[in-house]
């Protein structure tokens, strides 16, 4: 510490001394010159000599130089106290200290600020894209992923959601690089954790050959000849005989189907199926045979039928015969409980589709003939079930057969063109159902 003297010159200091900064170099020392009481005195020399001309005269601004900043032709007068003179330069503002905040960078005690002040929000970093997922890694499970012929977004979405890969992004930005897409539409075979890279390679080599499903749409109540009829319709490659052969020989065979029963009528479920190139005709049958075992099941079937006193396998004959017969879904168990009343009387069912089954079909109304013929599916004069189911049976039809209706008919006849039918305990009664559907041009 020095005990020189420094002479007050009355100016404040600036704000950062009294903020108690500590700068590491001393601020631009003020350069106005002092009050003329503490100026040094004049040098004196020779009063012969003749002045110096003046700075006017030389290129240069007259005075001394305290006063360099004055207006040129005049002598800059003593700074006073107070105020500043008016029309004076502003005096310089001192440098801040090194360790002074910059006036838009972040500091230790905030966020980043503007030239007024106010706080910015920190500046956020692009984020860096994402590797590519070239892992491969086993899996048992294999997905069946329909590609359809378009962007790799909606794709890798697609593969993302069951596992194939492990990030969408990653698929899009390497079938991007490799200039992969757009895919073929079909099926592919892809497992799970497959990885990037290698579901590129197999989306690009195109859909599996003899993969691709065609829909096989059976509807209730056909015969198995109808059935492999449609077979051979529907399915491309696959004829009507060989289904037949098949489905004759026992080589496949229903869960519900007695030992010396080799025929699969009735025991083929009616529904919309999709088939595989690859199926050959034991396949579909197989296929669909899973499928009734599964709805039987499902139903209930052998606990069902011995709450009626039959065998499963008779439960679906007379599901087949409630199949042909009922033409709005109320009437089932009503026609169900004329099946059981006369079965249970020992009264032949009549019942017209068995003679429709014996011909093949029918194409007009039945005549006497067709019942006089002699056939163990003609219950015109047998007073059985027939051997066999007469068609395909759907699930509302055996539910029936297990579940007839509590009533005593033991009589029908067409009543309506929507398929009614009027339902009868008599004869008598009958017989003047049969009338009124005569007059109606029903029969």
């Amino acid at each position: 510490m020095s005990d020189r003297w420094v002479p007050d010159d009355d100016l404040d200091p600036p704000d950062w001394v009294n903020a108690g900064s500590s700068p590491s170099r001393p601020p631009t020392p003020d350069r106005r010159p002092p009050p003329r009481d503490q100026r040094p005195p004049a040098r004196r020399g020779n009063p012969e000599r003749r002045p110096p001309a003046p700075r006017e005269e030389r290129g240069r601004p007259a005075g001394p130089p305290h006063q360099r900043g004055a207006t040129r032709g005049r002598a800059a007068p003593p700074p006073t106290q107070g105020a500043p003179r008016q029309g004076a330069a502003p005096p310089r503002r001192p440098a801040p200290p090194p360790d002074a905040p910059a006036a838009n960078g972040p500091t230790a005690n905030g966020p980043a600020r503007d030239r007024t002040g106010t706080a910015r929000p920190p500046r956020q970093r692009k984020p860096t894209p994402a590797e590519p997922d070239l892992r491969v890694e086993d899996a048992d499970e294999y997905l069946d992923d329909e590609a359809e012929d378009s962007e790799s977004p909606e794709i890798g979405d697609a593969l993302e959601k069951k596992g194939v890969v492990g990030s969408s992004f990653a698929f899009q930005l390497y079938a991007k690089m490799k200039g992969a897409g757009p895919f073929q539409d079909g099926p592919y075979q892809l497992r799970t954790n497959l990885g990037v890279r290698d579901a590129v390679s197999k989306l690009e080599a195109g859909p599996q050959q003899g993969h691709t499903d065609i829909e096989l749409t059976l509807p209730p109540g056909l015969t198995l000849q109808q059935i492999a009829q449609k077979v051979e319709e529907q399915l491309p490659g696959r004829t009507a005989a060989k289904f037949l052969e098949v489905a004759n020989s026992g080589t496949v065979r229903s869960r519900y189907q007695p030992a010396e029963v080799t025929s699969l009528e009735g025991l083929l479920f009616p529904d919309t199926y999709l088939v595989a190139k690859s199926e050959d005709e034991e396949a579909v049958l197989r296929k669909l045979v899973e499928n009734f075992d599964q709805k039987a099941d499902a139903v209930g079937l052998t606990a069902g039928a011995a709450a009626v006193g039959r065998t499963p396998y008779e439960a679906v004959v007379i599901g087949s015969l409630i199949e042909r017969e009922a033409g709005v879904e109320e009437d089932r168990p009503l026609i169900s409980a004329v099946v059981y009343n006369r079965l249970r009387d020992g009264m032949p069912l009549q019942i017209d589709a068995t003679l429709c089954y014996i011909k093949g079909g029918c194409q007009g109304p039945l005549s006497n003939a067709d019942k006089e013929v002699e056939s163990p599916y003609n219950t015109y004069k047998v007073a059985a079930l027939p051997p066999t189911p007469i068609s395909s049976v759907g699930e509302a039809s055996l539910r029936a057969a297990v579940a007839p209706a509590a009533v005593p008919f033991k009589f029908y006849v067409l009543s309506d063109a929507s398929g009614k039918h009027a339902f009868a305990e008599t004869q008598e009664q009958h017989d003047a159902n049969v009338q009124a559907a005569r007059e109606k041009g029903l029969l």
